[in-house]
């Protein structure tokens, strides 16, 4: 079962746990779960099998919330700036569940799945996430916490022509579709989608049939197995954002970036949280923005550093770093003036005890290669 509880620890494990510890994985505390940061072939390798072939992430931590019923939709508009109303069967949309200063209280997906709507959270959210939309929902609907079945993410390049060996109709999907499928003889439910900035496929099983599955991915040559670590070095060179990190409760959508994600109905009737601040600053622009950062040198800035202008004055911070596989180089993002937020404008950051130079430039920083239909 998805989340058993771990009483030596206290830690959650998914139902894919026993296969990580005969793979060898590095399992570490994670939103409450024991996670495989990394395989033996280390996150320099895993990174890169994304990239050049196909590479399998457990992501069973996420929620998994089915809504149904009549008015669920609406509810779930009262939440989050999302057309839920609008969106077609077979569909699949990014949003965020926002609070009354217009800040992020967490991002997730949404599938019409047809009689009902399914989301994806995020794992250190997911209890939070399913009370506010169980109260939200009217009489009559329902709010489900699927907490018998697990995710796997399979990403890259070749993901696609492994999965249609199991099932050839997983081809005919477009990036950001749904639809059900047979992976030699799992029901499973399939998003093309992921957060690696590759082609792949986000996929919802039974718990107890999880592993079989696993295994047998595993099992085609093109496909091995990536943890935590590989999948945020993949998601920053995509310039994705990390919920925690990037974006929070204090961070707008419109400093992040995300504009996109608010639906031309949305904003032009509001009537979600925040949408006075979130609107206003979509009209007018917001204080700071979301960038991408290159640092001089080799090391790499993590989360928390401030950087400042060539005066002197505090101008942002850093959100994620790290050391980019794809490039060979460090990268990172954060928050800067506005003003700061073009491409190629020379800032500086405080790295123990000395100053580092580094540039703004546009995001992503790896070209995002989705299967588009």
């Amino acid at each position: 079962m998805a989340g058993t509880p771990d009483s030596s620890s206290d830690l959650l494990r998914t139902p894919l746990n026993e296969l990580h510890r005969a793979l060898g994985a590095k399992l570490v505390p994670f939103a409450g779960y024991e996670m495989p940061v990394q395989y033996k072939a280390g996150i320099l390798k895993e990174h890169l099998q994304c990239r050049r072939s196909a590479a399998l992430f457990d992501v069973s931590h996420m929620g998994q919330v089915r809504i149904s019923g009549a008015g669920a939709a609406e509810a779930l508009e009262r939440l989050a700036p999302l057309d839920a109303q609008g969106l077609p069967e077979g569909r699949i949309r990014y949003s965020f569940f926002t609070n009354e200063s217009g800040g992020i209280l967490d991002d997730f997906m949404t599938t019409n799945a047809g009689d009902h709507l399914f989301l994806v959270v995020n794992a250190a959210c997911k209890q939070a996430d399913f009370a506010r939309l169980k109260q939200a929902m009217p009489g009559g609907a329902e709010c489900e916490l699927l907490e018998d079945r697990a995710l796997l993410a399979l990403q890259g390049p070749k993901a696609a022509a492994v999965l249609a060996r199991l099932d050839p109709s997983v081809a005919e999907l477009g990036f950001m579709k749904a639809g059900q499928a047979d992976l030699g003889g799992v029901p499973a439910q399939l998003s093309r989608s992921g957060y690696t900035g590759e082609d792949g496929f986000e996929i919802s099983v039974p718990a107890d049939r999880a592993q079989a599955l696993a295994e047998r991915l595993l099992g085609e040559a093109e496909v091995e197995a990536a943890g935590l670590g590989a999948r945020d070095s993949l998601r920053l060179e995509a310039g994705l954002c990390l919920y925690g990190h990037d974006i929070d409760e204090t961070t707008s959508p419109i400093e992040a970036g995300l504009a996109w994600a608010i639906g031309k109905r949305r904003r032009a009737e509001g009537g979600f949280p925040g949408a006075e601040t979130i609107l206003r600053q979509l009209a007018e622009g917001p204080e700071h923005r979301r960038v991408g950062l290159l640092p001089e040198g080799r090391a790499p800035l993590r989360e928390g550093v401030e950087l400042s202008d060539g005066t002197g004055h505090k101008v942002g911070r850093i959100t994620s770093g790290g050391f980019s596989p794809s490039l060979e180089r460090p990268i990172a993002m954060g928050y800067v003036l506005a003003a700061l937020a073009g491409p190629d404008v020379g800032l500086n950051a405080e790295l123990r005890g000395r100053s580092v130079a580094v540039t703004t430039a546009a995001l992503p920083f790896v070209e995002r290669r989705y299967h588009r239909s």
